[in-house]
This record gives structure tokens, sequence and C-alpha cells, in this order.
């Protein structure tokens, strides 16, 4: 018994720890906003990296999260609500949940594993001690421009995986599900808001900065060697999976309540 309680204060503190140096870190990265000119090339590369890079990834997801949709909304609309409202039934769903949430989980994935295996191997190697020797700036240098990248750049990507799911949805509905053209776009067009798309990309932009400074985090607290690397790689990924749905939820229940109820 002694040995679960100690067991689970020590993951309890630990837990506490995590949080709290990873506040540090983030009101570190936004004391080096100031300087985000001077670090432009970097910031650059960092953009082409998770946007360029991500994109095969994001538009065949979004492709297949579209065509799902439109199968699934027709599946549960036949015989009980008009075929007209499938297409806002698709766009509303994309805008707002899929759309902005899928691109997180799959980017997400991909860029936190990077970051925290980057940042890690140059923690164990120590040349992140080595810049520090040589007067520069690690958060500055390494830190700043990977979260202004995934902040800025995600909702880029949702932008593109909107448009590819809800053409998807489309094209699926028109060619396989026995649904007009007119139909579709009715609904499409009929109850279309601006505030579901920028719903979804206020979502994504929260989204990002999670994915950069769970990435950054890992990666620079890096400890053990090669071992090390892959823990913290494996502990990036799951801690982004697990605050992006645990974000969406609480952005769902009150921000937009607040403003698009």
């Amino acid at each position: 018994m002694k040995s679960i309680a100690h067991n689970t204060g020590t993951k309890v503190l630990d837990s506490v720890v995590t949080v709290g140096t990873g506040w540090i870190l983030f009101i570190a990265i936004l004391k080096q906003i100031p300087y985000s000119w001077k670090m432009r090339r970097e910031i650059l590369e960092q953009m082409h990296v998770v946007l360029i890079g991500s994109m095969p990834l994001v538009i065949t997801t979004s492709i297949f999260i579209g065509a799902v949709t439109a199968v699934q909304a027709v599946y549960q609309m036949e015989g009980y609500v008009p075929m007209k409202f499938l297409g806002s039934g698709v766009s509303r769903s994309v805008f707002i949940e899929l759309g902005p949430v899928i691109v997180a989980l799959v980017v997400g994935g991909r860029i936190c594993a990077s970051y925290a295996a980057e940042l890690g191997t140059m923690k164990v190697t120590e040349q992140i001690d080595a810049l520090e020797m040589l007067a520069i700036d690690p958060i500055r240098y390494l830190a700043l421009p990977r979260f202004l990248a995934t902040l800025l750049m995600l909702p880029v990507a949702t932008v593109f995986a909107d448009f590819f799911a809800v053409f998807s949805g489309f094209a699926v509905s028109v060619l396989t599900l026995d649904v007009t053209i007119s139909t579709f776009n009715e609904g499409l067009f009929m109850l279309f808001k601006t505030s579901d798309l920028f719903s979804g990309l206020i979502k994504s932009v929260f989204f990002g900065g999670i994915i950069g400074m769970s990435g950054i985090y890992f990666g620079i607290n890096t400890r053990g060697g090669a071992e090390g690397v892959g823990q913290a790689t494996m502990m990036a990924v799951v801690g982004t999976c697990l605050s992006v749905l645990i974000a969406d939820y609480f952005l769902a229940t009150f921000l937009f309540q607040l403003v698009f109820g």
C-alpha cells in the first residue's frame, strides 16, 4: 500500500513539475517574440517543414475524412432528413470539428516526433550546451522558430484540409450516393456561416501552439542518451494527441458557445 501511494505521489509531483516547467518555457518563448524578425530565415525554414512537408499527409487524410463524412451523413439522414441538408452537414462537420482536429493529430504526430528527436539529439550530444557557451540563446535560436511555425502554419494546413474534405464529400455524394450537384450545393451554401469556418481556424491556432510546445519541451528536456531521445519522442507524440483532444473539448464547450452560440 505504501509503495502504491509513493508511486502515485511521485507521478503527481512529476506531472506538476512538467506543467510548471512547460509554462516557464512558454513564457521564455513569448519573451523572444520581439526578436522574430532577426530569426526570419529560421522561421521560414520551419514553416516550410511544417506546411509543405505535411501537405501530402494532410491532403490524403482530408480526402478520406470528407468521403467518410458524406457516407455517414447520407446513412444517418436517409428517410429522416431532406438530402438538401447534406452539403451543410458535411461542411459544418469538417469546418468546426473534423478539419482542425484531424489535421492537428496528423501533423502533430509528424512534427512533434521531428522536433523532439532533433532537439533531443542536440541535447544529449551537448550541442545546446555549446550554443549557450557561444552566447547564443537556444530558446531564441531553436524554440522560437519552431513554435511560431506550428502556430502560424497549422491554420493554413487546416484551410487546405477543409477544402479537400468538402470537395471529396461532394464528389462521393454525387458519384456514388445518388445525390445531385444542385442538391448538395443548395445545402452547402444555404446554411453556410463564416463563423463555422473561423471557429475551426481559431481551434487550429491553439492546436498549433500545443504541438509546437510539446515537441520543443520534450526535446529540450531529453535525458539519457539514445534511449532518452526515443522516450522523449514517444512522450511528445502521446502528449500532443491527448492535449489536442482535451483542448478541443474545452474550446468547443466554452469559447464557441460564448462567441458563436
